[in-house]
């Protein structure tokens, strides 16, 4: 699609789906009444045993999904609510008529927790039906929680909160607890009811269930699918600062010397200005507390993707994402350039000191604001200058559930001259499409400036995504300029055209052993602008049965090719040579 084509193409379609999101009607949704959490709190301890517990309202049961659309469950599950001005508490009782079946394995923060019992909770705190908090614990007490992402896209489980969750267990259920600090959380002003959801997996039964959004099509994190926890009290956040210095010491005695001592003090500050804004000052930044980036292996000539895992950059990540379909394809903001040197592509950074950083992020009224500074120190030995870089992201809520976007970056971590970025992105999302579907169309455009780049500067693309649970489709097109490299990006790839898409026909047959097939199509296809194709890769899946049981048979082909136009290294004294071939 041609820039032209496109300029003429966005208006239409944003016209055309004002008038299909307008003529939805929502649908009543269940509501809960939070009750009041006493001065002396509750003992956390995964038992609802005090009396404020007996005499709150209960979510009474969840309704099933899986393996049956609106199915009783084959236990009962109970969820309450406490809260005071500091603190929210979650209480769920799970009846199993098998405790001792019961499936839970995972100890650690943040483990995947789908292929076992858990129970998941989601907030809404803006009540906007985008955003939102999700909270996950399983019968051992292992945690998981992640930002929902307003793009459309998976949850961000690099996020973690200040939070506290325990379990116990007797002969005829597991129940937790689950205390969250209100200042863990953003959320909108003078609102006295949040969004809210509840789900709850059986593994052993391949049982799902769940409060509100009782379709497959849908999946827990939608929040513009969950109920309305209602009766909130004033939240109280205090002053509102959270001030946390470090000291990182180091000693050096050498033969025949005395011992020598230094040291580095850092300065982390928060402060919130109300509930739906955080500040946020760094200075002389340690992260010493991230966890290490997982080994990855790359035998390619593009750079690999990390995720960014410091605390700093995460706090009010999903305000910074743009677009959707994009994923690790191209990231015009890409935290990880700030502190980091790549020396070698595809590897983990070596750490560059930030001497000083301000943020800023939240939500005014139906406009969510992200703005952020750093100013990073000179490393000699790395050739890498002083630099002060910048992002400022504006998002305005229209509709129900869509955006429109603004993203400007400023600055070069490596010193070069004049860089800059640019863009603007339009996503709708619309979970009542046809009734009770879920409908994802996005475009966008971005253009960058540096005085070292050369040829066609700027980038565009469209996703149009119908992710649901009989069909399952998407289509997408990127076209990255040759001259496109955002200094505060990511982008693999320059000077390509990349289609990608899926076709998948998901019916449950109703067998007795079979409860779902998987028939699939996918493909990716990346043209040069210049000199035709550059790589493909296509996979047919005409096999793939979901058993009752959870046991899974698949068969499915791949086949994928890449013409190289140069050797490169892969690693020293390996080369990748190039090799010529056509396609037929």
């Amino acid at each position: 699609m041609s820039r032209k084509s496109m300029s003429a193409f966005i208006p239409l379609a944003v016209l055309f789906l004002v008038g299909v999101q307008a003529a939805e009607k929502d649908e009543q949704k269940p509501t809960l009444r939070a009750g009041a959490l006493p001065k002396e709190g509750v003992k956390l301890d995964g038992v609802l045993s005090e009396p404020a517990w007996a005499v709150a309202d209960a979510i009474p049961n969840l309704t099933t999904i899986e393996p049956d659309e609106g199915g009783v469950p084959a236990g009962q599950t109970i969820v309450k609510v406490l809260a005071n001005s500091k603190e929210i508490i979650i209480g769920a009782i799970c009846h199993d008529p098998e405790p001792t079946k019961i499936v839970s394995f995972s100890k650690a923060r943040d483990a995947e927790l789908d292929d076992e019992d858990n129970i998941t909770i989601v907030l809404d705190t803006f009540q906007d039906g985008r955003t939102g908090y999700v909270f996950a614990v399983n019968p051992s007490g292992a945690r998981f929680d992640a930002l929902v992402s307003p793009q459309g896209g998976e949850v961000n489980s690099d996020w973690d909160a200040v939070w506290e969750a325990r379990t116990s267990r007797d002969n005829s259920s597991w129940s937790a607890e689950i205390r969250i600090p209100i200042q863990s959380l953003r959320f909108k002003p003078g609102l006295s009811s949040w969004g809210f959801n509840v789900q709850r997996r059986v593994q052993r039964l391949q049982e799902t269930s769940r409060w509100s959004g009782i379709q497959r099509d849908y999946k827990i994190h939608q929040t513009s699918q969950a109920g309305i926890l209602t009766d909130l009290p004033n939240f109280d956040l205090g002053l509102g600062l959270s001030i946390r210095p470090a000291l990182v010491g180091r000693s050096e005695k050498t033969a025949g010397q005395r011992t020598h001592f230094t040291g580095d003090p850092s300065l982390d500050v928060t402060q919130r200005l109300g509930p739906n804004i955080l500040t946020s000052l760094t200075v002389n930044t340690d992260f010493a507390e991230t966890e290490v980036d997982a080994r990855q292996t790359n035998l390619t000539r593009f750079e690999i993707f990390f995720p960014e895992k410091r605390t700093f950059f995460l706090e009010g990540a999903n305000i910074f994402e743009f677009s959707s379909g994009l994923e690790e394809a191209m990231i015009p903001f890409f935290s990880r350039r700030i502190g980091l040197f790549f020396e070698q592509e595809g590897r983990p950074g070596v750490e560059i000191p930030i001497d000083v950083g301000g943020k800023v992020n939240g939500q005014l009224g139906n406009t969510s604001v992200g703005a952020l500074v750093v100013r990073t120190r000179k490393v000699d030995h790395l050739g890498v200058p002083g630099a002060t870089m910048g992002v400022v992201r504006l998002k305005q809520h229209i509709l129900s559930e869509s955006s429109v976007g603004l993203i400007a970056t400023a600055g070069d971590q490596l010193g070069r001259p004049g860089s800059w970025l640019t863009g603007v992105d339009f996503t709708y999302r619309n979970s009542r499409f046809r009734g009770d579907k879920n409908l994802i169309l996005s475009v966008w455009g971005l253009v960058n400036g540096r005085k070292d780049l050369q040829g066609n500067k700027s980038a565009f693309g469209f996703v149009v995504d119908y992710p649901n649970d009989r069909w399952n489709w998407t289509v997408a097109s990127k076209r990255i300029g040759d001259g496109f490299d955002p200094s505060l990006g990511f982008v693999p790839r320059r000077g390509v055209h990349i289609w990608d898409g899926s076709l998948e026909f998901r019916p449950r047959p109703g067998w007795h052993l079979v409860r779902q097939m998987f028939h699939e199509v996918r493909y990716s296809v990346v043209n040069t602008l210049h000199s035709g194709l550059q790589s493909y890769a296509v996979t047919i899946k005409p096999f793939d049965w979901l058993l009752e049981s959870g046991d899974r048979f698949e068969f499915s082909v791949t086949t994928a090719g890449d013409r190289l136009r140069e050797e490169f290294d892969v690693f020293d004294r390996v080369v990748s040579h190039r090799i010529d071939w056509t396609l037929n």
